[in-house]
């Protein structure tokens, strides 16, 4: 199992540094251990040696021989172990006899056992050895021949180094050959010296423990330091992501802390609930939420639950949205209460759409029902032209009967004509595309109601941009569509004004706009809705059909028909068709015709 601790940090990573720290440093430690054992053992060298050359050189100063009642030398070694850390100093002959000692009791014992004292008697060479007194004090003990030689030694006269260090260096004077038989020894208390060694030992320890602790420190700062950088960098990423979605994410979100202050509010609850991010931020939720929301808030802390509604909410100025509102609290690992969430989602646009696929629905069975009406009247109504028309010709003498019969055929005509807008309605839309001149297509359907608008003192304008050249359509259905449009401004204008008729594009969607305007009585507000209904018309003559079926054409193109009026005013009324090529229209003629088809 791969555990991890301290950010993230492995395990293995710290006994990976310690395998290579812990030896380097043991290294160290043993090694500095060792060199301060070495000095020590030079120092008290250096000591010892100094001993000896200046108990040499007292006797030689006293001029002191050895007499055969007694040594004068013994007065003098008194006297030298009377020095700090010599704890003993002893001249012995060649077979080990005592004959000098700084405890006169021991003087004629034997010493040096285990020892070549013959051939230490007859070396200049110092030696050293560790022992123990009877006392078990330990000691450092130097001997080497002792030679109170009164000679002295010519400049280069030749040495022997005993030990070189660095630029220090211990050279002892190769005496020339003098009587053997006497070997000096000097012990030297190595307690005090032990304990500084110790004392050095036990520093140099702790040292290594605490650069051992360093390094790690060191390699443990090293990979945290990656480990908060590669954290920070992943974090950044994550908010960057995180705000990124949350800020172009189609449903409002803000949330809200302990103190129920708003601390993040995007771009789509800005623009539902209109208001700017900036001016929110921070501020208490009761000030700038809607009363609805609000009291979802209280709500949701008496049931302690995510809450789902539906709720209208008033913006001012009388506007009001409908949202679906989704409220949760935010809670922390120790179920610590650390705000609220609130996501919303404007409405609007999803009950448009029901109430189209309402309108669909209620035309689709209009249609069908239409349909079978269309065909059961049209029988009859044939015969009741044919008696209409007998008539006439019968009582073709008698004037007041023959108008009677002129007005049966116009009737039933009149009739005809509503049956066949009501076949044409509730059969598939059909449509032929191709690639065709708007331009013409306008003028022509203009020219078709010229004299009819010239009669009527209308006026009509034209404003077509020359950039469209062509546009894949039905020219026949975009043609009837639009003399439809012409029709309804001119019924709409009984006492002169102007037809206004604009061609554009879209540069955003490419899409074709043709829009055509009057200057008529326009049509109010609580009429929009139903303008594209089947039979709702608000003329006496009107058959209710026109627009309808004009909708289903542009519907048929793929297209979208938006309608604004204002009563007194006018209306205008916006054609947007897509501007395709040929390859993707004809292929999208087929599939509507086929959709269209199956849902009619």
């Amino acid at each position: 199992m791969n555990k991890r601790f301290w950010a993230g940090i492995p395990p293995w990573i710290i006994l990976g540094a310690m395998i290579i720290l812990v030896p380097i440093f043991v290294f160290w430690a043993t090694q500095n251990i060792s060199k301060q054992k070495e000095s020590t053992t030079i120092l008290l060298l250096e000591k010892g040696a100094a001993l000896i050359r200046s108990f040499e050189a007292g006797t030689r100063t006293g001029m002191m021989g050895m007499h055969a009642r007694g040594f004068q030398l013994q007065q003098l070694l008194t006297e030298t172990a009377q020095q700090p850390d010599i704890v003993r100093l002893i001249v012995t002959d060649m077979k080990g006899t005592i004959i000098a000692h700084n405890d006169p009791a021991r003087i004629g014992e034997t010493y040096g056992r285990g020892l070549d004292l013959e051939r230490i008697s007859r070396s200049q060479e110092i030696e050293w050895r560790q022992v123990v007194d009877q006392d078990g004090v330990k000691l450092f003990e130097i001997f080497r021949q002792f030679s109170p030689s009164h000679r002295s030694f010519p400049e280069g006269y030749p040495g022997r180094m005993l030990y070189r260090r660095g630029h220090r260096q211990l050279i002892i004077p190769m005496k020339p050959p003098s009587e053997p038989g006497r070997i000096i020894f000097v012990g030297l208390d190595m307690g005090p010296i032990e304990e500084a060694r110790k004392e050095d030992a036990r520093h140099t320890v702790i040292m290594a423990v605490i650069l051992l602790l360093i390094g790690l420190a060191g390699i443990v700062s090293l990979f945290l330091a990656q480990a908060y950088r590669s954290a920070r960098t992943s974090l950044t990423r994550i908010k960057a992501f995180s705000d990124t979605v949350v800020e172009n994410m189609p449903i409002g979100l803000l949330t809200l802390d302990a103190e129920a202050r708003i601390t993040s509010f995007n771009q789509t609850a800005e623009t539902v609930l209109q208001r700017a991010s900036h001016e929110v931020l921070g501020k208490n939720a009761n000030e700038i939420l809607p009363t609805q929301l609000w009291s979802l808030m209280h709500e949701r802390e008496s049931r302690r639950d995510i809450i789902e509604k539906e709720v209208d909410c008033a913006l001012g100025e009388g506007n009001s949205v409908l949202l679906e509102v989704i409220v949760s609290s935010l809670e922390g690992d120790n179920d610590e209460f650390l705000g609220d969430v609130i996501l919303f989602r404007d409405l609007t646009e999803v009950q448009d759409l029901k109430r189209e696929v309402e309108r669909n629905q209620r035309l689709a069975s209009l249609g069908r029902i239409a349909a079978g009406i269309a065909h059961e009247i049209r029988n009859p109504l044939s015969s009741i032209k044919g008696f209409a028309t007998y008539f006439k010709e019968r009582y073709k003498d008698i004037p007041e009967d023959q108008k009677t019969a002129e007005i049966m055929v116009q009737e039933v005509e009149r009739l005809n004509r509503v049956i066949g807008q009501l076949l044409e309605f509730a059969r598939p839309m059909k449509i032929h595309r191709e690639p065709t001149s708007i331009h013409a297509v306008i003028h022509h359907s203009l020219k078709m109601i010229q004299t009819q608008a010239q009669e009527k003192g209308i006026n009509i304008g034209t404003s077509l941009s020359p950039e469209i050249k062509e546009a894949y359509i039905d020219p026949d259905r975009i043609s009837q569509v639009l003399l439809n449009l012409y029709l309804n401004s001119i019924e709409a204008m009984e006492h002169g004004g102007t037809i206004n008729v604009e061609l554009s594009q879209d540069e955003g969607s490419h899409s074709i706009n043709i829009v055509v305007s009057d200057t008529g009585t326009g049509i109010h507000e609580e009429d929009l809705v139903h303008v594209f209904d089947p039979y709702f018309t608000t003329k006496q003559s009107g058959t209710g059909l026109g627009l309808a079926i004009a909708h289903r054409i542009i519907e048929a193109h793929t297209g979208e028909v938006r309608i604004e009026s204002e009563p007194g005013k006018g209306t205008t009324i916006t054609i947007l068709l897509p501007a395709a090529d040929k390859k993707s229209t004809q292929h999208t003629t087929h599939h509507e015709q086929r959709t269209i088809s199956h849902g009619t």
